[in-house]
């Protein structure tokens, strides 16, 4: 008994220098509660709902929908706009709680609060 209380130890230092506490993965997923939807660049992206985004940019190219999210993508001649909800608590409508944009041209990655403003004109 002795022996093992003297082992025990010294497999923990020996194991502890092998990468640290290993923490398993949450079950679900919960997404970030969006920012308040007055003042700041993109105010008007960012928690909106889809119908938010509909009546600011008309009818989406494509409305995808998971179990836990919804993607909404804009676009014209300049640039592409994704939006991506899920709802803040459950049972409450989606909401954007982020977006990603890129050059319609190239497929170059730019800024989303520029594309919406490009998407509104």
């Amino acid at each position: 008994m002795k022996l093992l209380q003297g082992i025990v130890p010294l497999l923990s230092v020996a194991l502890a220098g092998c990468g640290g506490t290993i923490v398993p993965p949450s079950a679900g997923f919960t997404p970030a509660s969006p920012p308040p939807r007055s003042g700041g660049r993109g105010a008007t992206i960012i928690g909106s709902s889809a119908r938010d985004l509909i009546a600011q940019f008309g009818q989406p190219r494509l409305d995808i929908r998971d179990p836990t999210a919804h993607k909404l993508q804009f676009g014209n001649g300049q640039c592409v706009m994704d939006a991506y909800l899920y709802p803040p608590r459950e049972r409450r409508e989606p909401v954007v709680t982020y977006a990603e944009a890129r050059q319609t041209a190239t497929g170059t990655a730019m800024p989303w609060q520029d594309c919406a403003r490009a998407l509104k004109r």
